[in-house]
Formats: structure tokens, C-alpha cells, sequence
């Protein structure tokens, strides 16, 4: 699996690098800024991109642009974004073209690297791995005139699990319910949200877009 990886500072760079390149990636390049996230993209062609939101020479969202860019470019490009904080527009604006292949990771909560691999094989095969701090936040910031108020308090639960990647299966241990019983809780939230029977795994992530817009 061919991994590009834009990041400025060159300690976490190369990091990223080693570990990435121990637990079976391919790192095919390593930038410190957006253009070099484009030209490695158009370049390289990868499966997956680790991609900081900060990047010079702003430091505000040129990260997250030129991943857009490369998105725009080459649709359907996974990307796992690396952020200090919670930005929901960044998600959203990634997952809106409802491919799926989206991440979103606070830097300072990763300290499992088994975990953060998970996460970018899952994005890489076009699921989506939210933080669940992340998860968290939105949905304490959700407004009174939500899409999501039509959702149960355990309709939103399974959709916050749904946004960190996890699978039915997953959602049913965490839950400490049946399998069957979180299918119901999915169907329904589909309903709900008013997203008609397709690709299960494309309902999945116009689920995971509607709750990040909510």
C-alpha cells in the first residue's frame, strides 16, 4: 500500500515514515508543504495520503486545501487528516463528494500505533476513521434545529461509532448489544437521514456527512 505523507515538521515526518514503513506501507514521499502534497499525488499516484491540516506558509489550512485539490484531481483519493483541533468543515467539505476514504485524527490522541494503522488501512479502503474526542465534540455541538433530532439518544450513539470507522460488528461489542440490534439502529438512522437502499458502504458515509453537517 503506497502512502504520501505532507507534513512540516521533519521529527513527525519521519516518523510517520518509519512506522508506516515497519507495519508494511510503501511510503512513496514525504512533503513539508501543500504543493508538494499535489506534485507527490499527481507523481506517485497512492493509495492513501497523511495529510496535516497546518501547513506552511500560513499554517492555517493549506493541508486540508491541497488535499481538496488532489481530491479534485484524482477522485476518490483516501486521506487521513492529522489536526490539532476540531474543525468540522475540513471533514465534511473531504467526505462531500460521498466516497468515502476519509480520516480525521487529533495529533496528541495518537498514541496507539496499532490503532492508527487501523486507521489508515480503513481510510485507505474507502472507510472513513474519525477521532472519538472529534466524534464527541460535534456532537455536543450539535444545534437545536439539527438533521440528526429525528435520531434516538442510542440512534446517535451507533452514528458516532458509525463516524469513527467502527463496523457493526465493532459497534455491537462496544455497545455490548447484538449484531442484529445495531443493523436495526443503522436501518433506521438511514431512514431517518432519508438515504434511500444503495452500497451499504456508501450509505455508511453520507450517514457519517450528514452528521458531520448536522
Amino acid at each position: 500500500m503506497r502512502v504520501v505523507i505532507a507534513e512540516d515538521l521533519a521529527l513527525l515526518r519521519e516518523g510517520l515514515r518509519r512506522l508506516l514503513t515497519e507495519s508494511g506501507f510503501e511510503v512513496v514521499a514525504a512533503v513539508e508543504d501543500g504543493p508538494g502534497l499535489v506534485r507527490a499525488v499527481n507523481g506517485h499516484k497512492p493509495d492513501v495520503c497523511i495529510v496535516d491540516v497546518r501547513l506552511p506558509p500560513t499554517f492555517t489550512d493549506e493541508g486540508v486545501r491541497a488535499a481538496l485539490e488532489a481530491r479534485a484531481q484524482h477522485p476518490g483519493l483516501p486521506v487521513l487528516v492529522l489536526s490539532q483541533y476540531v474543525e468540522r468543515t475540513y471533514a465534511a467539505e473531504l467526505l462531500s463528494d460521498g466516497r468515502g476514504g476519509v480520516g480525521y485524527l487529533l495529533k496528541d490522541r495518537v498514541a496507539d500505533v496499532r490503532d492508527f494503522v487501523d486507521a489508515v488501512r480503513r481510510v485507505a479502503e474507502g472507510g472513513t476513521a474519525m477521532d472519538p474526542e472529534a466524534v464527541a465534540q460535534l456532537l455536543g455541538g450539535k444545534t437545536e434545529d439539527s438533521v440528526l433530532d429525528e435520531l434516538t439518544p442510542r440512534e446517535r450513539e451507533v452514528l458516532g461509532l458509525m463516524a469513527e470507522g467502527r463496523t457493526n460488528h465493532a459497534i455491537a461489542e462496544r455497545l455490548v448489544v447484538t449484531e442484529g440490534a445495531v443493523e436495526k439502529h443503522v436501518s433506521n438512522i438511514f431512514g431517518k437521514l432519508g438515504l434511500p437502499p444503495s452500497d451499504a458502504d456508501h450509505r455508511r458515509v453520507l450517514a457519517v456527512l450528514a452528521f458531520l453537517r448536522g
